[in-house]
């Protein structure tokens, strides 16, 4: 008994050693797409920053494909000690979990939340050719009219904002899958699809070089970068309220206070007026908060998803 205890002891002494000189090694923070677009470029900002206060690597590591599934199920399955972290997002935690058929991995159970990082607003645009100068007239011209609306690709953010833009307004809309916004927006400007979803920076060119026009933002405020816009919500349709949305994720049993390091860490990258500062001027807006706070919200966005999705009808495999 007394050589069990000891061993019992010998190991909580281990695991507090441990946890008290973390990190020791580098961190990987996987990605759930591949490099480049905003995803990509809040990690590299967010990682970059919190490895001059932890004084080691963040190594951004892309493991894109399958809606995000492929990165999430390795980071569930990775080992609990805060050296492997998830960037999730709206298609892995709000959208996915009712997309799927099935996943190798429980989205609420097999995670433990870290933070929020960022939110990167919507803004709906059309094709400068329609005639609909507002989102009434839009409306009104889709059921007198057959519309396609371009998507970065099924079940991504813009898609999931249409399809929710149809259940409340009624609008018949056909949806163009595309593989990402680059192609998309493309046949967007070029008039082959008609209307789209999308975060401020990919539009924001065309809607100034008068290819394309924005009927709304679908932010609780108006959009930083189309200030002039107005917000769904003063339209009439508080419920169109869709973000892009980034997080941090760890592993299922990552020890209390290594989740509380990097919290605190995170916390103090995304109040810094540098980072504050290139995140509004891509359009985002810096989503530091507790880990509660951020399982509170995780909770909140899978539930207003659901319907939108049965509704739809959309499931993948």
């Amino acid at each position: 008994m007394r050589f069990l205890a000891a061993c019992l002891v010998l190991a909580f002494s281990g695991a507090a050693a441990a946890q008290s000189d973390y990190p020791n090694r580098p961190l990987r923070l996987v990605v759930t797409v591949p490099p480049g677009g905003a995803a990509d470029f809040i990690a590299r900002l967010v990682g970059g920053k919190i490895s001059e206060s932890l004084g080691q690597p963040v190594v951004v590591e892309n493991r894109g494909g399958a809606g995000g599934t492929i990165a999430a199920d390795a980071v569930a399955k990775a080992a609990p000690d805060g050296y492997t972290l998830l960037q999730n997002s709206i298609t892995t935690h709000g959208v996915g979990p009712h997309l799927y058929a099935s996943l190798p991995y429980d989205p609420v159970r097999d995670f433990a939340p870290v933070s929020g990082l960022a939110l990167l607003p919507l803004i709906m645009a059309v094709n400068s050719d329609l005639p609909s100068r507002n989102v009434s007239e839009f409306i009104a011209y889709t059921k007198a009219n057959p519309v396609n609306f371009a998507s970065s690709g099924n079940g991504g953010a813009p898609h999931m904002a249409a399809e929710l833009f149809k259940s409340v307004t009624g609008a018949p809309l056909t949806h163009v899958p595309y593989k990402g916004s680059g192609p998309a927006v493309a046949d967007l400007v070029g008039g082959r699809v008609q209307i789209m979803f999308d975060a401020a920076p990919s539009l924001i060119a065309h809607i100034r070089g008068g290819k394309l026009r924005a009927l709304a933002a679908a932010s609780a405020q108006r959009n930083r970068l189309l200030p002039e816009v107005p917000t769904f919500a003063e339209l009439g349709y508080p419920r169109i309220a869709v973000s892009l949305w980034y997080g941090v994720l760890a592993p299922a049993g990552t020890p209390a206070p290594v989740i509380r390091k990097l919290n605190t860490e995170i916390t103090r990258a995304l109040e810094s007026a540098d980072v504050r500062d290139r995140l509004q001027a891509q359009g985002a807006e810096p989503m530091p908060g507790t880990p509660e706070a951020f399982a509170s919200f995780m909770r909140e966005e899978m539930a207003k998803w659901a319907p939108v999705v049965r509704q739809s009808g959309i499931k993948l495999d």
